[in-house]
């Protein structure tokens, strides 16, 4: 092979210029305090081959030209070349021509031209037509420049890179590797593929043992059929964990969902998720939105259900009826959907405790809700109250079911009372062991109570005054209503009824026994949610008891004997 022509001005000049270019790529990193200062090795270069060596002391006393399988070994390293400028007294090198760098068994680098600092182990390596490749066990690093500190176990590009790991694969401007601790880090432009997940961001930490890498900055991870936007957040790319800081966004197109938090956790294998911190959840398809503190998502695949729960200043926000909201709050909310990605999906939603409820046409407190969209029932129990202009309905259970949005019936059981206010001292009562009440539009049409029905009425007369009052007791009552008027009413069998003056009733005959208006209680604004106002301790329903299930096998029968040591019957 010829040897090199180079004057001492040129190899003086190059020498100036690659030191210059393998110290600007110390300069960028903002890493620099995290990297172990190590002093260098004392140990010389030595010059293991070369097949012609020319060297001059009169023109470049400081420089032997070198040709032909030439082979360097310095501090744990062998470098190989087709040619080399070698500076023994800086105890460094210039190489060209299949420039190959080997450090033990773990480390490889491949270029065109090199040049190499003995005294403080630095390598900068560049490729002319393709690009420097560096092996560390099987990661692949690939740029068209490279610089490596071999005392610090730290190499570096900035004209862009890329990270070979398996099935992942990084690419960006800028990066950094440390051999020692597998430790990368990218910026500009940072792009992670791999067959399951794309990640995109300003700047990533990536470790190629753990496979974790961590964001910082405006980042997106697309996954399945979410996108996922965080400016601080951790990607476990083999088990598929994401870990959000900050305030962060998940968007599903196909399931038209979008939630934000402050912090969210999500592991794809499992299907769960978490989030904290002012959760705010929009299910654009059902036209629901979901708010509180805390929120988790647990998706079974197997059985195509799916669970959830808010808590925190839990809040869900239906927006199906046109521009009237309903807003209803719990402790907790809890949510189930079942056969879901089907047509036959339906959910179920629980509120527990301290329910509150409020839509401009219809409000309701209680202990705990059900909502079950199968059958269109909303079901409130403990001390439930519903309010809907100037009429109230209370008893130990509530049932409301709707029809496209709209209150189709309502059925109230055991302590049944419903009260219309007519002005501050006339009120239209009605009390049953059970109730029922029917609409239209929107409208009650007609009603029944059932089990000691008891009724006061105050008719109006056409302009509006009042004259008289009916009593009314039964075992069964009904009635209709007319443009939200009572316009008729029927006791049976043999009611009791009197009719009295205004004003001529004793106290008994004016107001049920179990009379009441919780006005102070009623949600006056989706903003008067929060504060839970229960009932005054003497108008808390009493508890009625429930008959328990009989026993349905005699072995039951038996065993239930033995543990209350009741003595059988042949005994």
């Amino acid at each position: 092979m010829p040897l090199i022509p180079h004057s001492s001005h040129t190899i003086a000049a190059q020498n100036v210029l690659i030191v210059l270019l393998g110290l600007l790529f110390l300069i960028p990193s903002s890493a620099v305090g995290q990297r172990r200062k190590r002093a260098p090795s004392d140990a010389p270069v030595f010059l293991e081959h070369a097949d012609h060596v020319i060297y001059d002391q009169f023109e470049h006393p400081d420089a032997q030209r070198l040709s032909g399988r030439v082979a360097f070994r310095h501090a744990g390293m062998r470098m190989v070349c087709d040619s080399a400028v070698y500076f023994q007294s800086t105890k460094s090198f210039e190489a060209f021509g299949r420039v190959r760098i080997t450090e033990g068994d773990t480390l490889s680098m491949r270029g065109d031209r090199l040049y190499y600092d003995g005294q403080r182990q630095t390598s900068y390596m560049k490729s002319n037509k393709g690009e420097v490749e560096v092996r560390h066990h099987q990661r692949y690093l690939y740029s068209d420049s490279l610089f490596y500190d071999a005392a610090n176990k730290f190499m570096t590009y900035t004209t862009g890179g890329k990270l070979v790991d398996g099935d992942n694969v990084l690419t960006s401007n800028y990066g950094e590797y440390y051999t020692d601790t597998h430790q990368a880090i990218f910026r500009w432009q940072v792009h992670l593929t791999n067959p399951k997940q794309e990640l995109v961001s300003d700047e990533l930490h990536y470790n190629t043992q753990t496979k974790l890498a961590k964001v910082k900055g405006n980042s997106n991870i697309f996954s399945g059929d979410y996108n996922i936007f965080t400016t601080d957040g951790s990607y476990k790319t083999t088990d598929d964990v994401v870990e959000l800081f900050q305030r962060s966004t998940l968007n599903n197109p196909v399931r038209q969902l979008h939630m934000e938090a402050d912090r969210v956790f999500y592991n794809k294998q499992t299907g769960m998720m978490r989030a904290t911190g002012n959760v705010i959840c929009v299910d654009s398809k059902n036209k629901a939105i979901l708010n509180g503190e805390e929120c988790e998502y647990h998706e079974d695949r197997a059985s195509a259900t799916d669970s959830s729960y808010v808590t925190g200043r839990a809040l869900v926000k239906d927006y199906s009826n046109g521009n009237d909201t309903l807003f209803v709050h719990a402790d907790t909310m809890r949510l189930f959907s079942y056969h879901v990605r089907t047509d036959s999906m339906y959910r179920l939603v629980k509120g527990y405790h301290h329910v509150r409820a409020y839509r401009t046409d219809v409000q309701a407190v209680g202990d705990s809700l059900i909502y079950n969209n199968k059958v269109s029932c909303i079901s409130l129990y403990r001390d439930p109250i519903v309010w809907a202009d100037n009429r109230q309905v209370l008893g130990e259970e509530i049932h409301v079911f709707t029809n496209d949005s709209t209150v189709d019936s309502v059925y109230v059981r055991e302590q049944a009372l419903m009260v219309e206010r007519l002005d501050s001292v006339h009120y239209n009562q009605l009390s049953g062991r059970l109730m029922r009440a029917y609409f239209r539009d929107g409208e009650m049409v007609r009603g029944a109570a059932d089990g000691n029905a008891c009724m006061i009425a105050f008719p109006l007369e056409k302009d509006s005054t009042i004259l008289y009052h009916n009593y009314m007791e039964s075992a069964k009552m009904r009635m209709q209503m007319e443009n939200r008027k009572l316009k008729r009413f029927v006791g049976f069998p043999s009611p009791t009824a009197e009719c009295f003056p205004l004003g001529m009733a004793p106290p008994e005959r004016t107001y049920l026994p179990s009379f009441a208006w919780f006005d102070y209680i009623r949600p006056q604004s989706q903003y008067d949610l929060f504060d839970w106002r229960p009932k005054k301790s003497d108008k808390v329903l009493r508890t009625t008891p429930r008959r328990q299930t009989p026993l349905q096998h005699l072995s039951q029968f038996t065993q239930q004997q033995k543990k209350e040591q009741v003595p059988s019957s042949h005994e």
